[in-house]
C-alpha cells in the first residue's frame, strides 16, 4: 500500500472521529431539536449516491485515458522492438547480430531496470545505453535496403517508450487529489454533526460505511493514476515476449554471450 493510500485512510478516520465528537459536543450548542432527531438513514443515501457516481465517474475517465494509453504505448513499444529485431535480418552479418544483441539488452533493461522505476513515476538511463548503440550499427547501413525499415522501427520503439514513461507520471496535479481529500474530510464531519446523539446506531453504521467508500474510491482514483505501481498495473508481459522473440532470433545465427547481463547493464571485461 502507498504513502498516498495509508494517509487516505488515516485522514478519513480523524475526519469519522471528528464528525462523531462534533455530533455529541458541538450538535448541542447548534441546534434546539431533540437528541432522538436528526439525519436519517435514508437521508445519507442521496449523498453517498452523489458522491458515489461522480467519484466513479472520474474513476472512469482516469482509468481510460491514463491506464489504457499506458498499456497500449508498452504494447507498441514491443511490437516496435520486434519489428527491429526482424528488420535486421535484411542488414549485413555484423550488423545483423549487433542490432539483435542491442535489442535483448534494451528488452532487458526495460524490464528489470525501468519497469519498477516507473511505481514511482520515474525512468532509467539502461535501456538508452543500447538504443543508442542500434542507431551507432545503422550508420554503417546507409543505402542499403534494409535501413529505412530499421530506422522506421527505431523512431517507433522511441517515440512508445517516450509515451510510456510520459504516462508513468501521475496524470492527476497533487492540489486536486488534496482538494479531494479535503471534500472528503468536510463531508465526513458535516454529516456526522447532522446525525442524532442518542438511538443513532443505524446512522453511525451508514456513516462508517460512506467512510469507507469515500476513502476506497479515493485510494482507486490515486491507484489508477499511477499504472505502472499499485494493485492495478500495467505488467512488462509485452516487452518480455519481445526479449524472448529476439533473443530466439539472434541464437538463430550466433552463440556469442550476449553484451548485458540478466539486468540489462553491459558487461565488463
Amino acid at each position: 500500500m502507498s504513502s498516498s493510500s495509508v494517509l487516505v485512510i488515516v485522514v478519513a478516520v480523524l475526519a469519522l472521529l471528528a464528525g462523531i465528537a462534533a455530533n455529541r459536543f458541538l450538535r448541542p450548542r447548534l441546534t434546539s431539536e431533540d437528541d432522538d432527531t436528526g439525519m436519517a438513514v435514508k437521508d445519507l443515501v442521496g449523498p453517498l449516491l452523489t458522491l458515489t457516481v461522480l467519484l466513479l465517474a472520474f474513476v472512469l475517465v482516469t482509468a481510460s485515458s491514463s491506464y489504457g494509453k499506458a498499456e497500449t504505448a508498452a504494447r507498441g513499444e514491443a511490437r516496435a522492438l520486434d519489428q527491429l529485431t526482424e528488420a535486421a535480418e535484411y542488414a549485413p552479418d555484423a550488423q545483423r547480430a549487433r542490432i539483435q544483441a542491442d535489442a535483448v539488452c534494451y528488452a532487458r533493461a526495460v524490464r528489470a531496470q525501468e519497469w519498477p522505476a516507473m511505481s514511482d513515476g520515474d525512468g532509467s538511463s539502461a535501456p538508452s545505453v543500447w538504443s543508442t548503440d542500434v542507431r551507432r550499427a545503422f550508420r554503417d547501413l546507409q543505402g542499403k535496403p534494409a535501413f529505412g525499415m530499421l530506422v522506421a522501427a527505431d523512431n517507433k520503439r522511441s517515440d512508445e517508450r517516450e509515451e510510456r514513461l510520459t504516462q508513468a507520471t501521475a496524470s492527476i496535479p497533487s492540489p486536486i487529489f488534496w482538494f479531494l481529500l479535503a471534500t472528503l474530510t468536510i463531508t465526513v464531519v458535516a454529516l456526522g454533526i447532522c446525525l442524532p446523539r442518542r438511538n443513532n446506531r443505524g446512522q453511525l453504521l451508514t456513516l462508517t460505511v460512506i467512510t469507507a467508500l469515500l476513502a476506497t474510491m479515493l485510494c482507486v482514483i490515486r491507484d489508477v493514476d499511477r499504472p505502472f505501481g499499485g494493485i492495478i498495473d500495467v505488467k512488462p508481459t509485452a516487452i518480455t515476449e519481445a526479449e524472448r522473440q529476439a533473443a530466439r532470433d539472434l541464437a538463430r545465427h550466433t552463440t556469442d554471450p550476449l553484451p548485458c547481463d540478466d539486468e540489462g547493464d553491459r558487461r565488463t571485461a
